[in-house]
């Protein structure tokens, strides 16, 4: 899911611009008024880009801007082999764009981790991707899964752990979408 590296591009700076903006437009700094900026508030969350490639990572974030994706699938050898944790509910993620541009903010609603064979329907489908069948989503991930976990000295396997990941798209808004108040709505 973060193969495209977000240092390549984003820079530190456009970063922080872009959580100063979604994190206000997405109501996440209310509280911070009446109790003063704290380190989850001020710092941004991680930065990271769906796919492999910049192509990649450009189709899949129009899936997410678009409402199509609201679920992703990581390997969890790639968790275990970078020393990562597992994302978590509540979790917050800047997602970028192929250039490594900030351009959404998610949150983890769900994360189970299941063996790649016992992915269902109901996940293939809310990745959005392709014609939304479990088929589809099986042969794109086990090509996908092969190349990335070679890279890490381990063999796609069927029975392989893999996280599957709830998204909920926080900013921007998506035109349309139930809106608190005028104002959150973006172009």
């Amino acid at each position: 899911m973060d193969d495209v590296d977000p240092r390549s591009s984003a820079t530190g700076s456009e970063i922080n611009r872009f959580w100063e903006t979604a994190r206000g437009r997405a109501g996440l700094g209310r509280l911070a008024v009446v109790t003063g900026v704290s380190a989850a508030t001020a710092v941004p969350p991680p930065a990271w880009a769906f796919g492999a490639t910049p192509e990649q990572a450009d189709e899949l974030l129009a899936l997410v801007l678009d409402g199509t994706k609201t679920a992703t699938a990581s390997a969890h050898w790639e968790y275990e082999a970078e020393g990562e944790a597992l994302p978590s509910p509540g979790d917050l993620s800047i997602v970028l764009d192929g250039a490594g541009h900030p351009r959404a903010l998610v949150r983890t609603t769900a994360v189970a981790v299941v063996p790649f064979s016992q992915v269902g329907e109901e996940h293939a489908r809310a990745e959005g991707e392709g014609d939304l069948s479990l088929a589809h989503w099986r042969d794109v991930h086990q090509r996908f899964f092969t190349a990335t976990l070679a890279e890490v000295g381990r063999p796609f396997d069927d029975a392989m752990p893999v996280v599957c990941e709830t998204l909920e798209l926080l900013y921007p808004r998506r035109r349309g979408a139930r809106e608190r108040s005028p104002e959150l709505v973006d172009a």
